[in-house]
């Protein structure tokens, strides 16, 4: 196994700043535009209820950062929106899934673990 630099880790988290409850200030650059043009690429117009799922995502990455796994992050979607119809629902509005397309949507990192079809990735 090779050597790990410890401080290397140290520092990165230093980086990213975050206010007193702990929330991220800095999310990755992106705007609306930068949306609606992935969102083109992904095959997919924006309704309100995309935004609604996007604006969710950038919420919870700015609140607990790059999710632990895609699963993590399918959980959250599915309990946010149970009232739409959870999981049934957010495929409906991103079919090849709402953890992959609507992160990627929402200029965000997918978390780990999220090219397995059944967090929702197109692969």
């Amino acid at each position: 196994m090779g050597h790990v630099d410890i401080s290397k880790y140290i520092h990165a988290e230093e980086a990213v700043r975050r206010d007193p409850e702990g929330h991220m200030f800095d999310l990755p650059a992106w705007d609306e535009a930068e949306a609606e043009r992935l969102a083109r690429e992904e095959g997919i117009t924006l309704t309100a209820a995309h935004w609604d799922v996007l604006r969710f995502v950038r919420e919870h990455y700015r609140r607990h950062g790059r999710a632990e796994s895609g699963r993590v992050l399918s959980g959250a979607l599915d309990q946010a929106f149970h009232d739409h119809g959870g999981r049934r629902w957010l495929y409906t509005l991103f079919p090849h899934g709402p953890v992959a397309q609507a992160s990627r949507i929402a200029g965000l990192p997918l978390p780990p673990y999220t090219t397995d079809a059944s967090f929702g990735s197109s692969g």
